[in-house]
């Protein structure tokens, strides 16, 4: 409790500087994680739920349509819809799926340690009701807000059916997270047989397999490539290929990872807006926040499949690790949109003719 104590004095003390600090900010000032942040002040706002995660997922629907969330350190990505069509996978990846035009989500449940019921307070009472989830280190993986269109009832109704019956802040021993593992020697790659697994590729599912199978990162794997099927481009092309599919009405898929989620965006984009750094979608629907300070590069990748190529473009910070990627929007059995596909082509060749 001393700890407690703490962590306690130092957020008064924060809070009294009136510095303007986001919920990761302050924990990150403090030195702990969102979560213990969250649960320093428990109370009829801020209420620990026990570890059903699954059945909080397959229960969401009650409340109607609201706002999901997931982000990485570098980007946000928000979609507001309906919960539903979801289903868990036996096995030891301990998997899900949601899978609806609007609320599109893949869950890693290995991760989905702790569950947080929000209530945050604002003037004129548009108050924000959400569940939030964190993974062992506190970290979160997945948030869900209401939205006017809400069932706050609802929302109460699954508070008390999934309440833990222990109130107390959390601590966390170790919030370190796990070191990357180290990547192989391209010496050590069996480049041949790799470039040749990729030209053989009938879906892009099978990407991951492959990269597991030979054992190289994604940025390495870019790397190996067959060079007909990797292009690097301008760290910051991003905005122009959303601007561009926006004039033209392409619609796209946008995939952001959590520690423990994917959250897919399908449909068009239209209002982009800088905000400093951060470039953002800002539609009815989507909303998408990307720090550009930590794009460090900038791929476009193309993949075989049955229906033909299908290529993407995907941004990496400096440590290797992926941002957010973008395909034209698709589906199974269909090939790829051609307008999505002649974006990044033109983008190539522009790039091609000025270098």
């Amino acid at each position: 409790m001393e700890t407690i104590a703490k962590y306690r004095k130092k957020l008064a003390e924060i809070r009294q500087s009136g510095e303007k600090l986001r919920s990761r900010q302050l924990a990150e000032r403090i030195g702990i994680s969102e979560l213990e942040l969250l649960s320093l002040e428990l109370s009829d706002d801020i209420i620990r739920l026990n570890d059903d995660c699954k059945g909080m997922l397959l229960d969401m629907h009650e409340m109607g349509y609201v706002m999901a969330l997931s982000r990485n350190e570098h980007c946000v990505h928000e979609r507001k819809g309906v919960y539903d069509n979801i289903e868990f996978y036996e096995g030891a990846h301990n998997m899900g799926v949601a899978v609806n035009p609007d609320i599109d989500l893949r869950f890693f449940m290995s991760q989905w340690v702790y569950a947080m019921a929000v209530i945050m307070r604002r003037d004129k009472g548009k108050d924000l009701y959400s569940f939030q989830f964190y993974n062992e280190r506190g970290e979160a993986v997945h948030k869900v807000f209401s939205t006017p269109k809400s069932d706050l009832d609802a929302y109460h109704k699954l508070i008390n059916k999934y309440r833990a019956q222990e109130q107390t802040p959390i601590l966390i021993e170790d919030r370190s997270k796990p070191e990357p593992k180290e990547e192989k020697p391209d010496s050590e790659v069996d480049v041949a047989a790799f470039q040749e697994a990729w030209r053989n590729m009938t879906d892009t599912h099978q990407f991951f397999g492959m990269l597991r199978k030979h054992g190289v990162s994604r940025t390495q794997a870019f790397r190996l490539a067959p060079p007909e099927m990797v292009d690097e481009v301008d760290r910051l092309a991003v905005s122009e290929i959303l601007e561009k599919a926006a004039e033209k009405e392409t619609p796209i898929m946008c995939f952001v990872h959590s520690p423990g989620c994917v959250q897919i965006h399908s449909g068009p984009v239209k209002k982009l807006v800088w905000y400093g750094d951060w470039y953002n979608v800002m539609d009815p629907k989507f909303n998408l926040h990307l720090d550009t300070t930590a794009i460090d590069r900038c791929f476009v990748v193309r993949k075989p499949t049955d229906d033909g190529m299908v290529t993407s473009l995907e941004l990496f910070d400096k440590e290797g690790q992926l941002i957010v990627y973008f395909f034209g929007a698709r589906k199974p059995g269909i090939p790829e949109l051609t307008e999505w596909r002649n974006l990044l082509e033109n983008l190539i060749a522009e790039r091609r003719q000025t270098a």
